[in-house]
């Protein structure tokens, strides 16, 4: 496993996670599914060590998280849908900061994901839209070399073109060797292109494992993947 997270809990007035438990693999492409409101967020800022947790550890690299946090965020790429800082300092400019934080940086590999994002590195991160913002994150998420990639709501804002392109660098990353984990509410995008299905619902792990696996434990026949979820969601076969 490149990733062991194991019994997360976080308690929040209003809600709580409980038992967060799942893995992931060196190659693989996992897909973290849930409604909104569901634990996603709070999951991966955990996996992130961005909140204090009750209880629970997490593992990358076979490292603890907590000991060893700078040499894994070395190695792990992260995106959370928007740019929030240095909104007004030019994207050529955020990357030559970005950089720095790096040796693993690869210009190449950036100067490949600004054209297929079609990023202008001359404008500034308020005059973009969203869907740009989410790519201006990800282009600089994706160009460090990172071993597995941890992204919160990656597509959402895209438009179906830019969403089928993600979808497709994804598997590029994939066949590198990397591990990619996604949450999202989109669920074509976890048909299209997951390896596993990571499902939460209340706060609970419900489902991780192959999709394949998935399919077979839970779909009834003829069912897609979105069908199932909204019956298992509303509580019918559910377990």
């Amino acid at each position: 496993m490149i990733a062991e997270i194991k019994g997360i809990c976080k308690k929040y007035p209003s809600f709580e996670l409980k038992d967060v438990s799942f893995g992931l693999e060196k190659g693989r492409i996992a897909g973290f599914i849930g409604r909104n409101g569901a634990g996603k967020t709070t999951t991966v800022k955990a996996m992130l060590n961005l909140i204090h947790t009750d209880g629970g550890s997490v593992e990358f690299f076979g490292l603890p998280l907590k000991e060893n946090e700078k040499e894994i965020k070395i190695r792990t790429g992260y995106s959370s849908g928007t740019v929030s800082w240095y909104p007004r300092k030019k994207i050529k400019d955020i990357a030559d900061t970005v950089k720095r934080f790096y040796d693993t940086w690869d210009e190449e590999a950036y100067r490949r994901y600004t054209q297929l994002f079609e990023l202008d590195e001359n404008k500034t991160p308020t005059e973009l839209s969203e869907g740009m913002k989410v790519k201006l994150n990800l282009a600089l998420a994706l160009s460090h070399k990172a071993e597995i990639l941890i992204l919160d709501e990656p597509t959402s804002g895209l438009d179906p073109f830019s969403r089928n392109e993600l979808l497709e660098t994804f598997r590029e990353l994939k066949n590198d060797g990397a591990a990619v984990f996604f949450s999202t509410h989109i669920i074509s995008d976890i048909e299209k292109c997951a390896d596993d299905i990571i499902y939460i619902s209340k706060g609970r792990i419900a489902a991780a494992t192959a999709k394949e696996d998935f399919i077979k434990k839970y779909s009834a026949e003829g069912e897609s993947i979105e069908d199932t979820l909204l019956r298992l969601e509303g509580g019918a076969g559910n377990e």
